[in-house]
């Protein structure tokens, strides 16, 4: 399991993890990347459980969905069916995240975001946009780019259709489906591909 992990997290939370796979006879498995999530926690159709996490996401945002899922494990067993991100499992999750918040394991310049972002976790730490690009060091998968770096009224596409870039509203960026003429809200944080007009 150690040679595995690390290619995916950092060293020193290997042992970390490793417990809390064991303690919580966690059943992972990594998958190809899906677009739609980084990971999930499934009960299967006989009983066991299983946690599926992105093969494509660095160490930081590896870890961190690793232990959101483990967390939806722990607050399964523990409380059967309640919501998936409601009260009981953002203590979970807070709780068995707070040894990894330690310089070691997560640079200086994500620490504070990850902090700010723990006090009320939220479903999917892509709705924090701070921690989101603080995650990814403020880069793009490669031959994208950031909804706050196309220029406005620019074309971009995401998922196959194009898109007309508009104003910001507070946190999210109007944009002009062009196919059907509606206004979407996407985040500053989405990962696009700019059209060069």
């Amino acid at each position: 399991m150690t040679n595995i992990l690390q290619k995916y997290i950092a060293e020193k939370a290997i042992p970390l993890v490793i417990y809390l796979i064991n303690e919580h006879k966690v059943n992972l498995k990594i998958v190809h990347q899906r677009q739609t999530k980084h990971g999930d926690f499934r009960t299967l159709p006989d009983g066991r459980t299983q946690i599926t996490v992105n093969n494509n996401l660095n160490k930081h945002q590896f870890l961190l969905t690793l232990v959101h899922e483990i967390a939806h494990h722990v607050t399964h067993k523990k409380f059967g069916r309640v919501q998936p991100h409601g009260k009981e499992w953002k203590t979970i999750f807070q709780h068995l995240m707070l040894p990894f918040l330690q310089p070691e394991i997560y640079p200086p310049k994500i620490l504070p975001y990850l902090a700010n972002y723990l006090k009320n976790p939220k479903a999917s730490t892509d709705a924090d946009v701070n921690l989101s690009l603080a995650l990814r060091e403020g880069m793009a998968e490669s031959g994208k780019s950031f909804i706050f770096e196309i220029p406005n009224e620019c074309i971009f596409q995401y998922k196959n259709t194009l898109y007309k870039r508009g104003v910001k509203r507070r946190t999210r960026y109007e944009c002009l489906n062009l196919s059907n003429n509606r206004v979407y809200l996407f985040n500053q944080n989405v990962e696009v591909l700019y059209i060069e007009q």
